[in-house]
């Protein structure tokens, strides 16, 4: 167990400090006869090597009666920290390349490299226990998400290429006076966010599932993942990427709040951006969503109408590529698609107009073009930097309502909240979530300078479809 320190994170209050209790990295139970062999990255996942990692977590309260193995406080944290132990052991027998590390594979003649994770390599997936003195209401009672937030999270600010010395996955546990808060961690080029989740849920699964039988360390999951079958790497570079210098810009100062929107109001959002378009059905609920918060950021930053502004969102591939794959295919499976238009005309043409172009943008994400793109990064492979991705004016919808984000429970209900960590974050940052009551309702975390975030909280029309029921 390592001595305990403070960790503080861009705030002056004392309460925001955060303290480690212990630190310890945790092996698979037993690992399968593939795990001797590298774990290629695909060419995607190679293109993420210059992101930073996957942050998301769940806050619960504390029962508020005690349970019959957990009959004070500090018996009720060393049951659960045991229990997320053993169960974050056997979960990883499961997705067994969250326990190792990169490493890069090299050949001569020519000379080229590929990255690939190394299963047996370093001492597992982290483990901590923190402690603090704020509460649950100290997490969601204020309309701002507290900066103290980001130290719920291990790996903050590390960047994938640092899992060649870092742990690929980490589990932080933040003890709260009146709750816990889980946070992961995970190298996003190793997996997307349906990998990240399937993960949290499998390892809710394990936690629950009453287990006390060691012999049934493998412990057959509902939806385990599928691993592609690779016979040898799966691309070569001619630069050996984690010698590579990324550089991350420090982020300005950000204000970030989730605002809620209720099924009612999606549902009339959707209908209105269909009729719109001439009474059409093709216009999604998160389209819609996503066009109007691209409408209202883009009026809150006060842009001149010749000015131009981008939509970027994650898509997923798994079902679009050819044949398709299942939801539960282990890796990095999306694509990103974005479109850009005259600030004038986004706003003087209405929701429809807006939701189209996303929809469109969509819509050409189909297997045609993912192989087009496969076959482009095969002939010239390269590695995505950051500032490649910048974008004058951006909106950038990430994760995904339809990730089952409260199914995670771990002897404590259902969770109160998600929140997510520093990482990836700026300017524009949108994240979508399903709303906690569920029925279709969406929570959108939004990243915003702080003059804009004022300006968008000013927005009549904006305000007027947040519901005043958000985490």
């Amino acid at each position: 167990m390592k001595e305990a320190k403070m960790v503080s994170y861009s705030s002056s209050s004392s309460s925001s400090e955060v303290k480690i209790i212990s630190e310890c990295f945790i092996k698979p139970k037993g690992l399968p006869e593939k795990s001797n062999e590298p774990y290629h990255l695909s060419p995607l996942d190679h293109l993420m090597l210059s992101f930073q990692y996957i942050q998301k977590g769940l806050l619960f309260l504390k029962p508020s009666t005690p349970s019959d193995d957990a009959t004070k406080p500090k018996d009720f944290m060393e049951t659960l920290l045991k229990r997320l132990k053993d169960s974050l052991a056997t979960t990883l027998v499961h997705f067994y390349p969250l326990a190792g590390r990169l490493s890069t594979l090299n050949t001569d003649n020519p000379r080229s490299y590929s990255v690939f994770v190394d299963c047996n390599k370093g001492p597992g997936a982290g483990f901590i226990h923190a402690k603090s003195e704020l509460t649950v209401a100290d997490m969601v009672g204020s309309n701002y998400v507290p900066l103290v937030v980001q130290s719920f999270f291990d790996h903050h600010k590390a960047v994938d290429v640092d899992g060649q010395t870092l742990s690929v996955f980490s589990v932080k546990v933040t003890e709260l006076v009146d709750g816990v808060f889980i946070g992961l961690s995970m190298n996003h080029s190793v997996g997307d966010g349906s990998t990240f989740w399937n993960f949290f849920n499998s390892l809710s699964e394990i936690f629950n599932s009453q287990q006390e039988d060691e012999t049934k360390d493998l412990f057959c999951l509902k939806n385990p993942p599928i691993f592609r079958e690779v016979s040898g790497p799966m691309c070569r570079l001619p630069y050996s990427p984690l010698d590579a210098s990324i550089t991350l810009s420090e982020t300005t100062v950000l204000k970030e709040r989730m605002f809620h929107f209720s099924s009612e109001t999606l549902r009339s959002l959707k209908s209105k951006a269909n009729k719109d378009c001439g009474e059409t059905t093709m216009i999604s609920s998160l389209q819609s969503l996503t066009a109007f918060i691209w409408r209202s950021i883009t009026r809150a930053r006060s842009l001149s109408n010749d000015q131009e502004t981008t939509c970027r969102f994650a898509v997923g591939t798994r079902t679009r590529t050819d044949p398709p794959l299942p939801t539960n295919h282990f890796g990095v499976y999306t694509s990103l698609a974005s479109t850009t238009a005259k600030t004038g005309d986004l706003l003087e043409n209405g929701l429809g107009w807006a939701a189209s172009k996303l929809h469109q943008a969509v819509t050409e994400q189909n297997g045609e073009k993912i192989a087009s793109e496969l076959d482009h990064w095969l002939k010239a492979p390269f590695v995505l930097q950051p500032d490649q991705l910048s974008e004058p004016n951006l909106v950038h919808m990430g994760s995904s309502p339809r990730f089952d984000k409260y199914g995670s429970e771990f002897g404590m209900g259902k969770a109160g909240a998600v929140r997510s960590g520093y990482n990836s974050k700026h300017d524009g940052k949108v994240s979508a979530y399903p709303g906690r009551e569920g029925g279709g309702s969406i929570d959108l975390e939004v990243c915003l300078l702080p003059e804009f975030m004022e300006a968008l909280e000013s927005d009549q029309e904006f305000m007027s479809l947040v519901s005043s029921s958000q985490n």
